[in-house]
């Protein structure tokens, strides 16, 4: 089996043949696995989870898949949290980061919403168990009115790929991953304009905003903080290689 992976260039054939006879349930389960896996589908999806800030995060096939960089964005956003605080994750996805800031903090109100159906599902699944709700909508959009200026912290997690650049993505993305959550536009900041735009009707007072982008377009993502009306600045983590801007409401 290993040798099967190698075959088909998976890098790291072992260690994934390994994780696959963990979780079969038995050897024609297992033989499966592997075609799917040899087949190019992510192990991600494959396995039906992934390992994210030690948790163990269901992921459906055709959801994004959090990345590694990612839990950057979760553990900056849980420094900021505190006990009883209202958080909300936007374009959240499998649920990921708004998991850890739960299980960090024991007791928050999360607010997850997502545009993709299948993400809200997927979400559900992995945030209604420890008390989060989702919803299903674009952004702010989704939200109950409710939330407007009662929110301590918004994380997101939005698309900053420029449409250009979509091609250039690795062929596991490019051909499993919903478009809808790698395609930031023209200069891949649009939907980091929108959430920064509304971010202050929907924060209380001393709330933070973050949201992850790359090293490149951090100075603009800064720049579009502070346009915003935040006291913003650069959250960076070179092992992980991920780039955070958080932004603090007066």
């Amino acid at each position: 089996m290993i040798d099967r992976l190698q075959s088909e260039g998976c890098i790291f054939a072992k260690e994934e043949t390994q994780l696959l006879v963990s979780e079969a349930d038995n050897v024609e389960d297992l033989i499966q696995m592997v075609e799917k896996r040899a087949s190019g589908l992510p192990l991600e999806y494959v396995l039906g989870f992934t390992k994210f800030c030690g948790l163990r995060i269901k992921v459906e096939q055709g959801v994004f898949v959090p990345r590694k960089r990612t839990e950057f964005l979760a553990l900056q956003a849980s420094a900021l949290a505190r006990v009883c605080d209202i958080v909300v994750d936007l374009c959240c996805g499998s649920g990921a980061v708004g998991a850890v800031i739960a299980n960090n903090l024991k007791k928050i109100q999360l607010h997850s919403a997502d545009i993709d159906p299948l993400a809200v599902r997927c979400a559900s699944h992995n945030l209604t168990n420890i008390g989060g709700q989702v919803y299903k909508g674009d952004l702010y959009h989704a939200l109950p009115n409710s939330l407007r200026g009662r929110v301590n912290v918004i994380v997101a997690n939005v698309p900053y790929v420029p449409t250009a650049a979509i091609e250039l993505l690795p062929q596991e993305a490019r051909l499993y991953e919903p478009i809808v959550a790698l395609d930031g536009g023209k200069d891949g900041l649009d939907l980091q304009r929108n959430a920064a735009k509304e971010a202050s009707h929907w924060l209380a007072p001393g709330g933070h905003l973050l949201i992850e982008t790359s090293e490149m377009q951090a100075a603009e993502t800064l720049e579009i903080f502070m346009n915003a009306g935040l006291t913003s600045k650069i959250a960076r983590d070179e092992v992980l290689d991920a780039t955070v801007v958080i932004g603090k409401k007066s």
